[in-house]
C-alpha cells in the first residue's frame, strides 16, 4: 500500500507570473532548505539536501509566497509512486506541467555562491529574458522517461518507524510521448519520410553497385594529376646523380660471381632499401661459370719442330683502370673450353659457316688447325663463330677485332675516340645462347643449389674447343706469319690490319699453340636483386624494368650506364611513392647477374616464375648498354610502337634542339625488332611477355674492353651526361604510361600489320630458295596468311571498345561505373595475353630441338646470319630441308595464331 506521503494531492491553481513574483525577494525562500538529514555527516555546503547552492544569510521567514505557490524541491510531483504510465490521465499530465512551470520560474533567481556579503541579491539574480535565445519548439512535446533519485531528509528520520526503509528507495517512472498533430502535419511528415527513404535507397544502391569502392581503390592515384606526375618524373631525373653512380660502379671490376660483383649487388640492394620500396629481395642461384688463371692462357708461334715458342702474344691490354680500379680483368672467353692445343694457323674471315665452306671448297684441310677469325660480319654471335670452327674440324679458335670493322679505319680509337685501339680486346661469352639460354647445366629449370644439374660434357650449350680473344696488335703478327700460305683472300675477306698481305693459310702454315687453362665452378653463386612498388588496382600485374649488373671489365657503357639510369629512375619513383602515389599495376626493378655469360640471371628468374609471368607480367623494359652515343633506338614487340612515339615526343634533346620524335622522323628511324643477345630474350621468347629495349647508340664504343670506362664516358661517350638524363626521362614516362594508364597503351593494330610484314619477309626468303611456289613448291604458307587475316579482323573489332569506354567515362564526368571498370580490366588482360597466346605451350612444344624458345613469331635463329628473322621454327626446318616437318610447323603456327585471334574477341 502506498505510503501516506505518496498519496495524491490536487495541485493548487497556477499563479500568474505577476502573482508568483509579487512581494519581496525573500518571500519565496520559506520553507527551503529542509532540515539537514541526520544520516548525512557531510558539511552543509556539500549536502544536496541543504540546497543546490549554499546560502550565506539566514532565512527570512517574513517572506511569503503567493497563495497556493510552493517552491520546487528535488522530489517530483509523483514522489513515492511506483513505475506508472499515466499518458492516459490528462489531469496528471496537466498537473505535472504546472509544477514544471513553477520550478522553472523559481530557478530563474540565482545567487552568487562565492558572495560573502549579506546582500540578498547579486549580479546573477536578475531575471534573464530567454525568449530571444529559445530554439524553435514543436507543436507536440516528447516526454522521455525520467528517473528520480530520492535523497535522505530530516522528515525521513521522523517517520522511520512507519515508513521503514521505503524512504531510501529509488523509484523510476516511464512516460510515453504524447503527440498532438493535425492531418496536414501528418501528411508533411509522411512526405518527408518518403523523401528520406528515396535518398537512403539511392545511397544504398550506389554502394551496392561498388561505385565508391571501385573509385576508393584509386584514391591515391586520383590524388595526383596524371600530367603533373609525368612532369614530376621528367624533372626529377638527375644527370649529376647518374654521373656519380656511374663513377662508383666503374671504379672496380665486377665479373659475375666475383667479390666486386657481390659488392655492387649490395650497393644496388641498399639503394632500393633506401628508396623504401614495398618489397626488396635478393635471389641467389648456383650456376656454371669459368674464370681465367693468371698464367693459364697463351698464344704462341712455335718453331718448325714445334718444341719452343718463337713469338708469344701479349694478350692483355695496357693498364688503363687507374689506381682506384684495382686489377683489370684478364682477356678471356666466358664458358670457353679448357685445353692446350696446337696446329697450323688458318685465317677464316668472320667465322661463318659460309666462310668455312669456302675454305673447304678451296681444298684447304682445316682438321686440327687453329682458326683465326674476326669479330662482327655476317656471323655476329661469338659462340656460333667458335661452334662453326669446331664443326669444320678446327682444334681451337682465336678471335680478334679488326680495325676495318672497329678501329682506326672507322675513326679515332679510344681513349680519345669511339673505336677499338690497337691493344683493345673485346671479351665475350662463347656459350651457344641461340641454342640454350641461362645456366647451361640446368636447361628448363631454375638452378637453385638443391636442384639437379647436368654434367659439363653433357650440355648442348657449350663449345668443345678452346678459344681466346686478342687485340689486332697480336693478330697482325699472326697474319704476317701466314703470308704466302694457302689462297690469297678475296676483297671481302681483307681487313684493316696494316702491313698484311692477306693469305688464308693452310695445313703447311706455322704451328700455333693455344693454351686456355681456367677455373671451372659448376655451382658458382650469383645474385639477382629485386624491388617492387605494389599496384593498387591490379597489384598482381607487373611492369618489369631490368638491367644486368655484371661486366667483363669496367663496363661504363655496357651495362653500368643502364644500371645508373635504372637506379636513378627507381629513386624518382621512390620519392613519388613516398608522397602517397601508387600505380594501378605493380612496378618491379630487377638487377640481373651473369648476363654476360649467357643471360643467366634473367633466364633463371623466368624459368622459376614461368607460369606467373605468362599470366601476370604485362611488359618488360630492358636497358643493358643504355648510352654510348646520341641516337635514340628502340627495339621490341610491335605492341610498343605507338607508346614509344608518344613518349619520345615529350622528351627534348637540348643538343639537337628538337624532340626525340622529330629526330626519329628526320633519320627515318622506327621501332626495330629484338635480337637475341640481352635479358629481354627469356621474357619475350620464353614467357611471352611483351618486351622493349631502349638505348642511345653511337657509331661504336670500345665494347667489353678495359677502355669502356668512366674516363671514356666522361670525355667521349656522353661528356655532360645529357643522354643519360634523357634516357632516364624516356624510361620514367614509359613506366608511367604502362603502369598507371587505365587502358594499356598497346598498339594492337601495329601488331596485326607487323605480322603481315613478317610473313611477307618469310615468303620472299622462301621464294629466293625456290620452295614456296611453282612446280618445285616445297611448303605452303597460305594457312599462316589466313590466320593473320583473322588477326586483322579481330583487332579491328577489338579496338572499337576503347573509344566506347572513353565516351562513357566522359559522359559520367570522369567517373567509371564498377561494371565498366571490370570490363576495362578484362580488356587489358586480353591485350597482354595476346602475346602469350602466341607461345607454343603444347607438351614438347617450342622451336624443334630448341624447345626453351616458345614464341612462334620471335626467337633466336639457329645460325644468326640475318638482321631480322621471324618465324624461326619454319626457317630451321627449311634450312634442314625437312619438308614434311616444315609443313607441320607451318600448320601448327597457323593454328596458334588463329586461336590467339579468336581469344582476343571472345565474349
Amino acid at each position: 500500500m502506498p505510503s501516506e506521503k505518496s498519496r495524491y494531492e490536487p495541485a493548487p491553481p497556477i499563479p500568474s507570473y505577476d502573482e508568483a513574483t509579487a512581494g519581496d525577494a525573500s518571500s519565496s525562500r520559506s520553507p527551503w532548505p529542509p532540515s539537514p538529514s541526520g544520516l548525512d555527516a557531510r558539511p552543509d555546503h556539500e549536502v544536496e539536501a541543504q540546497s543546490l547552492l549554499p546560502h550565506s544569510r539566514p532565512l527570512d521567514h517574513a517572506r511569503r509566497a503567493p497563495a497556493g505557490y510552493r517552491p520546487p524541491h528535488v522530489e517530483t510531483d509523483d514522489e513515492g509512486s511506483d513505475w506508472t504510465l499515466d499518458d492516459d490521465d490528462d489531469d496528471h499530465s496537466d498537473a505535472g506541467e504546472a509544477a514544471q512551470v513553477r520550478r522553472e520560474m523559481q530557478e530563474l533567481e540565482i545567487e552568487d555562491p562565492l558572495s560573502d556579503s549579506g546582500s540578498s541579491t547579486s549580479s546573477w539574480t536578475k531575471r534573464m529574458g530567454f525568449s530571444r535565445f529559445t530554439l524553435p519548439r514543436w507543436k507536440w512535446r516528447w516526454r522521455l522517461p525520467r528517473m528520480t533519485v530520492r535523497l535522505p531528509r530530516q522528515s525521513d528520520n521522523d517517520n522511520t518507524n512507519t515508513e521503514g526503509t521505503e524512504s531510501n528507495q529509488t523509484r523510476l517512472r516511464w512516460r510515453l510521448p504524447k503527440i498532438n498533430i493535425t492531418s496536414r502535419e501528418a501528411m508533411l511528415i509522411i512526405g518527408r519520410l518518403l523523401a528520406l527513404t528515396v535518398v537512403l535507397g539511392t545511397v544504398y544502391l550506389l554502394f551496392v553497385s561498388d561505385l565508391f569502392s571501385s573509385m576508393s581503390r584509386r584514391l591515391n592515384g586520383q590524388m595526383f594529376d596524371p600530367e603533373a606526375v609525368r612532369q614530376f618524373v621528367q624533372l626529377r631525373v638527375d644527370s649529376e646523380q647518374i654521373r656519380d653512380s656511374l663513377r662508383h660502379f666503374t671504379s672496380f671490376a665486377h665479373i659475375a660471381g666475383t667479390e666486386g660483383d657481390y659488392a655492387l649487388a649490395m650497393d644496388v640492394h641498399n639503394s632500393f632499401v633506401k628508396n623504401a620500396f614495398d618489397q626488396v629481395a635478393v635471389d641467389e642461384y648456383y650456376v656454371y661459370l669459368n674464370y681465367p688463371k693468371k698464367d693459364g692462357r697463351a698464344i704462341e708461334i712455335l718453331s718448325e719442330d714445334g718444341k719452343k715458342a718463337i713469338w708469344t702474344a701479349a694478350l692483355e691490354e695496357k693498364e688503363v683502370g687507374g689506381e682506384t680500379a684495382g686489377r683489370q680483368t684478364y682477356a678471356f672467353h666466358g664458358h670457353s673450353k679448357s685445353g692446350d692445343v696446337k696446329g697450323p694457323l688458318i685465317y677464316a674471315n668472320y667465322g661463318s659457316r659460309d666462310d668455312f665452306k669456302r675454305l673447304a671448297d678451296k681444298g684447304i684441310d682445316t682438321k686440327g688447325a687453329i682458326a683465326l677469325v674476326r669479330h662482327h660480319g655476317t656471323q655476329r654471335n661469338l659462340g656460333l663463330k667458335v661452334k662453326a670452327a669446331e664443326m669444320a674440324g678446327f682444334a681451337g679458335c682465336i678471335v680478334y677485332s679488326d680495325p676495318a670493322d672497329d678501329g682506326f679505319v672507322k675513326g679515332e680509337p679510344a681513349p680519345q675516340g669511339r673505336f677499338m685501339p690497337w691493344d683493345g680486346v673485346e671479351r665475350g661469352s662463347v656459350s651457344l645462347s641461340n641454342w640454350l639460354m641461362g645456366d647451361v647445366l640446368t636447361p628448363g629449370w631454375e638452378s637453385k643449389e638443391e636442384n639437379p644439374r647436368m654434367k659439363v660434357d653433357e650440355t648442348r650449350g657449350l663449345v668443345k674447343i678452346p678459344s681466346l680473344p686478342i687485340a689486332w696488335r697480336d693478330a697482325q703478327v699472326l697474319l704476317q706469319h701466314i703470308d704466302g700460305f694457302g689462297e690469297p683472300c678475296p676483297k671481302s675477306w681483307k681487313g684493316g690490319v696494316p702491313d698484311v698481305k692477306w693469305w688464308s693459310g693452310n695445313s703447311s702454315s706455322p704451328i700455333v699453340r693455344l693454351k686456355n687453362e681456367q677455373d671451372d665452378n659448376v655451382k658458382q653463386k650469383i645474385w639477382n636483386i629485386y624491388a617492387k612498388i605494389d599496384g593498387i588496382e591490379q597489384g598482381e600485374k607487373s611492369i618489369i624494368i631490368g638491367n644486368h649488373r655484371d661486366a667483363w671489365a669496367f663496363g661504363a657503357s655496357e651495362p653500368n650506364s643502364g644500371t645508373a639510369i635504372m637506379l636513378d629512375v627507381a629513386r624518382v619513383f621512390g620519392e613519388l611513392a613516398a608522397k602517397g602515389w601508387r600505380p594501378l599495376r605493380s612496378i618491379e626493378f630487377m638487377s640481373w647477374d651473369a648476363e654476360e655469360y649467357n643471360m643467366i640471371g634473367s633466364t633463371e628468374f623466368v624459368e622459376r616464375n614461368l607460369e606467373i609471368l605468362q599470366k601476370q607480367a604485362f611488359a618488360y623494359i630492358n636497358l643493358d648498354g643504355a648510352v654510348s652515343g646520341r641516337d635514340f633506338h628502340a627495339a621490341g614487340s610491335p605492341m610498343f610502337r605507338k607508346l614509344v612515339s608518344k613518349v619520345i615526343e615529350r622528351v627534348f634533346d637540348p643538343v639537337a634542339n628538337a624532340t626525340l620524335l622529330a629526330l626519329w622522323k628526320e633519320k627515318k628511324f622506327d621501332l626495330e625488332s629484338l635480337g637475341s643477345d640481352s635479358d629481354y630474350v627469356p621474357f619475350q621468347d620464353m614467357a611471352g611477355t611483351s618486351s622493349l629495349d631502349i638505348r642511345f647508340d653511337g657509331e661504336a664504343h670500345p665494347s667489353h674492353s678495359s677502355y669502356d670506362n668512366f674516363q671514356w664516358m666522361e670525355s667521349v661517350g656522353d661528356p655532360d651526361f645529357v643522354y643519360h638524363g634523357l634516357l632516364g626521362q624516356v624510361l620514367s614516362l614509359l613506366i608511367i604510361e604502362l603502369a598507371d594508364r587505365p587502358i594499356l597503351p598497346f598498339d594492337m593494330g601495329n601488331y596485326a600489320t607487323s605480322l603481315g610484314r613478317y610473313l611477307g619477309d618469310l615468303w620472299q626468303w622462301a621464294d629466293k630458295k625456290g620452295i614456296s611456289q611453282g612446280d618445285d613448291q616445297k611448303i605452303n604458307l597460305d594457312p599462316i596468311k589466313q590466320a593473320i587475316k583473322h588477326v586483322e579482323e579481330s583487332v579491328t573489332q577489338f579496338e572499337k571498345w576503347e573509344p566506347y569506354w572513353e565516351q562513357n567515362v566522359i559522359a559520367a564526368n570522369g567517373w567509371e561505373p564498377a561494371s565498366l571498370g571490370v570490363r576495362r580490366l578484362d580488356y587489358n588482360n586480353r591485350m597482354s595475353i595476346f602475346e602469350t597466346d602466341l607461345l607454343d605451350l603444347e607438351p614438347g612444344g617450342g622451336i624443334p630441338n630448341r624447345t626453351q624458345f616458345k614464341h612462334v613469331v620471335f626467337g633466336p635463329q639457329l645460325w644468326e646470319e640475318l638482321d631480322e628473322a621471324h618465324f624461326p621454327a619454319i626457317r630451321d626446318m627449311v634450312e634442314a630441308e625437312d619438308w614434311p616437318r616444315a609443313q607441320e610447323v607451318i600448320d601448327k603456327i597457323a593454328r596458334i595464331i588463329d586461336q590467339a585471334a579468336t581469344t582476343l574477341v571472345t565474349v
